[in-house]
């Protein structure tokens, strides 16, 4: 199974501070204990340009990276891993509503792969498995470390994201730290078409970005005990708003471990509002 422990991606003694604190199994399990008991915070952005690059891989490779009793959607051996990199809106407490606006809107980059059903204990929803997390900014690394379990997240030591009216680049940079590096770079074009392996498994590209982009819920393995922790989201996207995009190069630091079996499938979501709406453990 995939390793999600923490490294700063600059070195030296603070490095070593803050891998220490994102790594604290004891701080994980005093904040779980406590926030179980306590109503879940509603976190709200307003998120823009969402790339989706997504490639076919081979499921048995695949099923290796994810716990026992977790169960990918596959057809024919191949299911899907996808890569989204995005822009927050000022990511903060739904509750503040417009007194959001004075709060920073990072950068940040989900690596997921999608479940043929949710697991025991969560209710059978459109459902992702959360491989990777990478954000460009520390404070919300480290925030999503030690005050969530649904986020294992890496901090990059660089990170973009821009987006024209023709192109749409990402670039993720590691640096020592953790966080795979990343390498996008896409045409954003009329021609709404699959190739042959895409269209096999989804039929037409409507149906294959509404099964990617379109999802409800999503679990993460937590290593201090083992265990399976769900979240709600609530993303309302719309496709009739979906650009699509050509990949010139899509670069990922894990397709050494998962071989694409197919081309890479690109699309652009300009803009989604996004909720965080609960967590727990399974």
């Amino acid at each position: 199974m995939h390793d999600n422990s923490y490294r700063h991606p600059r070195a030296g003694w603070p490095g070593h501070l803050f891998a220490a604190l994102a790594n604290c199994t004891h701080f994980a399990n005093a904040r779980q204990a406590i926030l179980s008991r306590l109503p879940f915070l509603t976190l709200h952005s307003d998120v823009r340009d969402v790339v989706y690059v997504s490639w076919l891989v081979d499921a048995r490779a695949a099923q290796q990276l994810l716990p026992a009793g977790v169960t990918l959607w596959q057809r024919d051996g191949k299911t899907p891993f996808t890569v989204l990199t995005y822009r927050h809106g000022h990511f903060g407490p739904a509750l503040l509503g417009p007194l959001r606006k004075p709060l920073p809107s990072p950068l940040q980059s989900n690596w997921r792969f999608y479940l043929d059903h949710t697991p025991p204990g969560a209710p059978d929803v459109p459902c992702v498995y959360f491989l990777k997390n990478i954000m460009d900014s520390l404070p919300h690394a480290l925030g999503t470390r030690l005050f969530s379990d649904i986020l294992p997240t890496h901090l990059a030591n660089s990170m973009t994201l821009d987006i024209s009216a023709t192109q749409a680049r990402c670039s993720i940079a590691s640096g020592a730290g953790s966080a795979p590096p990343l390498e996008v770079q896409a045409d954003i074009t009329a021609d709404h078409c699959l190739d042959a392996d895409w269209q096999a498994l989804f039929g037409n590209w409507h149906d294959a970005v509404a099964f990617l982009a379109c999802q409800d819920a999503a679990i993460a393995h937590v290593p201090r005990n083992d265990k399976l922790v769900f979240g709600e989201i609530d993303l309302p996207v719309d496709l009739d708003q979906v650009q699509a995009l050509t990949a010139l190069r899509a670069d990922c630091g894990l397709l050494g471990q998962l071989p694409p079996v197919s081309k890479p499938f690109a699309f652009l979501v300009p803009k989604v509002p996004f909720k965080a709406l609960s967590e727990r453990l399974l």
